[in-house]
């Protein structure tokens, strides 16, 4: 966030914003699975995720949520196009709202050009893949309302009245859509289909915007970008339970990621030029990882090795070594750009990002950090998804797959 002309000048032209005990465990599960699943209104319940055969699966999380692939790796079903069989015939597209044309480029990834421009509602920040996979939902964050795109066509649909949303997530067990309603301060609980009101939760902090959660699914953190704040949300019982100040003078937190083993938290802060590391069950005191100006948008590789971490204001990507810890490498656009959220390719070749401030789209080899394509879209390009990508489930902002 703080892409909504708060703290730094826009260019010219920019408008503001798995016959043995071990099957039949598995029939349990996916029986248990599936009676968690609560859509609402008249809406049919989501269609369950499947995906390869557990490798370990132990965890006893969120009741209703997708038991994990593999303990030690949250991403376990992020493999190279590892998609699942309700997305594996959609076409490969690059989804760009662009915030200051109240549009959204539609790219061909094989050719980076852009092959259609979608006229949608006032200032477009998110496209968030729906937990069941099957829509796009584009956050007019201004228009107070949703356009729904069918992946399958890439044709809008509808929109559906929803208030102030900047940022769109989903509970793991497919329960809610959860609304970062930034401006209103608050955390709406909504149906995932029909964006009904479940439940409403104020927070006294400024700028909800991000968010991840923990393996079990119980809680999630959320970034407070205007106030320099974290939360820690129950899931469950939809409430806050976690409050913390950033220990920097004008922090502005923004993407959070967790780490594959499920242990570290990670969260962008563009003012501390960094990534803040944290344990998010003790949600003690942060440190603070120096990785770039401007930090912003945080990436997992498809073999769950490496982070990659946008720095927006010097035009770099940062690599992040997970098991180490450490930063590996660092990588500059050529040319310099902006690049600030996106998504790594179904293959896991080629890394997205928005350029914010240069009204381009950036296309970076994952293997040389290589710019392969700088390529031009509309004014003020936010929060782009590439779609479709592996895993069983969505939960949410640009594609958080698991």
């Amino acid at each position: 966030m703080a892409d909504r002309n708060r703290t730094h000048p826009r260019p010219t032209g920019y408008r503001p914003d798995r016959p043995t005990r071990r099957a039949a465990l598995l029939v349990v599960a996916c029986a248990l699975v599936a009676a968690g699943c609560a859509g609402g209104g008249e809406q049919s319940a989501p269609t369950r995720p499947v995906g390869p055969s557990p490798h370990k699966a132990v965890t006893q999380g969120l009741p209703g949520m997708p038991p994990p692939l593999d303990d030690h790796d949250l991403y376990a079903a992020d493999r190279p196009n590892r998609l699942a069989p309700q997305v594996k015939h959609y076409p490969s597209r690059v989804y760009v709202p662009n915030t200051g044309s109240d549009t959204v480029s539609v790219i061909d990834p094989k050719t980076y050009k852009v092959i259609e421009t979608i006229p949608v509602g006032v200032q477009p920040q998110h496209v968030v893949p729906s937990w069941d996979m099957k829509t796009l939902w584009v956050n007019n964050n201004r228009g107070h309302d949703l356009t729904p795109i069918d992946p399958a066509t890439g044709k809008a649909g509808k929109p559906v009245k929803v208030h102030d949303p900047y940022n769109l997530y989903f509970t793991p067990d497919g329960k809610y859509a959860v609304v970062m309603a930034s401006m209103d301060k608050q955390l709406v609980f909504r149906d995932p289909h029909t964006m009904e009101v479940r439940k409403t939760v104020p927070v006294s902090c400024a700028g909800v915007n991000h968010a991840d959660f923990s393996p079990d699914g119980k809680y999630f953190i959320v970034s407070c970008e205007f106030s320099g704040e974290l939360l820690k949300v129950d899931t469950a019982k939809m409430a806050v339970i976690g409050q913390q100040k950033l220990p920097f003078e004008g922090a502005m937190p923004q993407d959070v990621k967790i780490s594959p083993d499920g242990k570290t938290w990670y969260v962008a802060d563009m003012m501390a030029d960094g990534v803040w590391i944290l344990n998010g069950d003790t949600f003690g005191r942060p440190k603070l990882l120096p990785t770039g100006k401007g930090t912003h948008g945080l990436y997992v590789s498809r073999d769950s090795r490496t982070m990659y971490i946008s720095n927006r204001g010097e035009g770099s990507i940062s690599l992040l070594n997970f098991k180490t810890g450490e930063l590996a490498d660092k990588w500059h656009i050529r040319g310099g750009g902006s690049p600030d959220m996106g998504g790594v390719s179904s293959d896991g070749n080629v890394l997205w990002l928005s350029g914010r401030y240069n009204s381009e789209v950036y296309a970076l080899d994952t293997h040389t950090g290589k710019t392969l394509a700088k390529i031009p879209v509309g004014l003020g390009p936010h929060g782009l998804a590439v779609y479709p990508q592996p895993g069983r489930y969505s939960l949410g902002h640009t594609g958080i797959f698991r």
